[in-house]
């Protein structure tokens, strides 16, 4: 692409070296590239406040500055830095998008410099695989056979394979969520699958799969057979608690197509009924996409039409109070039309404050601050539509150096 540049750092030795080329796009950030005063700060300050300065810089600022000399290399590739790295408040949430439904390749979207960079996902083969993050951790399971398991960390590319999860062989609905422990760097991996009973569209059996990073074990703590009800693909942990939607075989109404179910991963239970705990959508949705902002739960969903309700007519944003939803945020109506034609499903994920949101038929994203409050298109993606069906997705991750599977 003509304007293109990249930076290629030299990098530290917890970083895997083919991951070190991030190609940005500063002709698309609308920025001037004003050179800044060296100030010789390797004269005024010691090593270890020099190491708490560079932790507090964005990511790709940190790679940068590795290549300054060899005194901010060494300190950026030691163990200290990484440690005051993890005592840094989170690091905002980047949002990869795939730009290929063959193959695995994209570019990742930095809200806090406002860039696009090309990266290359480790283990993942194509962009229909399930994903989820958290921490800085990214889960990806293949949507075929779905034995494939791997747990990465797409900055430094450090990646580990997990064992084959139990349950069906081949399940006809899958969701697959992580969480991570901040204090131990411990993770939990939770698949429900979903599978309906033979001959019987109705009932469908449906069995949790929790794998601890400690014990490098699975468990299946619980199985079920869902009436009148499935699984799904969306899933999610907050503080201790799995999520998931579930959605209407049939015998229900326009507006009870999908219902939230809750599992509590600390207590294990394996007794009662999971519908017991059945929290109904706050409207009728065309589709739902969970999210752990902070430890709360958080969901984007498509606003179905009142005379028809598989019809999107608007995006709406609720947080999940005890059992109840509270809207925080509706999409204004100029963003929803800046998407152009909006499919009645769509990407969304978000973490922290951030909540993004792109239509499956472009590469417009877009951008929702919780805490502010405010909406905001990011820079253009470096991608054009090439064929009116080439489709987009993505997802978004804490970039973080210290986390390792």
């Amino acid at each position: 692409m003509e304007g293109e540049t990249s930076w290629v750092s030299h990098c530290p030795d917890y970083v895997a070296p083919d991951m070190v080329e991030f190609d940005s796009f500063p002709e698309l950030n609308n920025e001037d590239n004003r050179e800044a005063s060296s100030v010789p700060v390797d004269l005024i300050l010691p090593d270890d406040l020099l190491e708490r300065i560079l932790a507090y810089l964005p990511i790709a600022s940190i790679f940068r500055a590795s290549c300054v000399c060899k005194r901010w290399y060494e300190i950026v590739k030691s163990r200290r830095f990484l440690w005051n790295f993890s005592q840094v408040l989170s690091q905002k949430p980047w949002y990869f998008m795939f730009t290929s439904s063959e193959e695995p390749v994209g570019y990742a979207y930095d809200p806090s410099l406002r860039k696009w960079y090309g990266i290359e996902l480790p283990c993942i083969q194509t962009s229909n695989w399930f994903i989820a993050s958290s921490c800085g951790l990214v889960c990806i399971m293949d949507n075929d056979s779905r034995s494939e398991l791997y747990v990465c960390n797409p900055i430094t590319k450090c990646c580990k394979s997990l064992q084959e999860p139990p349950g069906f062989k081949f399940s006809d609905y899958s969701a697959l969520a992580i969480c991570v422990n901040k204090k131990t760097s411990c993770y939990s991996v939770a698949i429900v699958k979903s599978k309906q009973v033979p001959g019987n569209f109705f009932q469908w059996d449906l069995s949790i799969h929790i794998y601890d990073s400690g014990t490098m074990m699975w468990a299946t703590p619980l199985t079920e057979v869902l009436t009148g009800w499935r699984g799904g693909d969306e899933s999610v942990i907050c503080d201790g608690v799995l999520y998931f939607l579930i959605y209407s075989t049939g015998g229900g109404g326009p507006d009870n197509r999908h219902g939230l179910i809750t599992y509590n991963l600390l207590s294990r239970s394996s007794h009662g009924l999971l519908i017991k705990t059945f929290i109904p959508v706050p409207c009728s949705l065309t589709c739902g996409r969970l999210m752990n902002l902070k430890e709360k739960l958080v969901m984007v969903g498509g606003i179905g039409k009142p005379d028809r309700p598989d019809i999107i007519k608007g995006i709406g944003i609720w947080v999940l109070k005890g059992k109840e939803w509270q809207e925080i945020a509706r999409m204004p109506h100029k963003y929803f039309q800046g998407f152009g034609e909006f499919d009645d499903v769509f990407a969304s994920s978000g973490t922290d404050d951030l909540i993004y949101i792109q239509s499956y038929g472009a590469p417009a994203l877009l951008v929702f601050d919780v805490n502010q409050k405010q909406w905001r298109w990011s820079q253009k993606c470096p991608v054009t539509k090439r064929f009116p069906l080439q489709l987009f997705t993505g997802f978004c991750f804490e970039p973080r150096l210290e986390m390792s599977p």
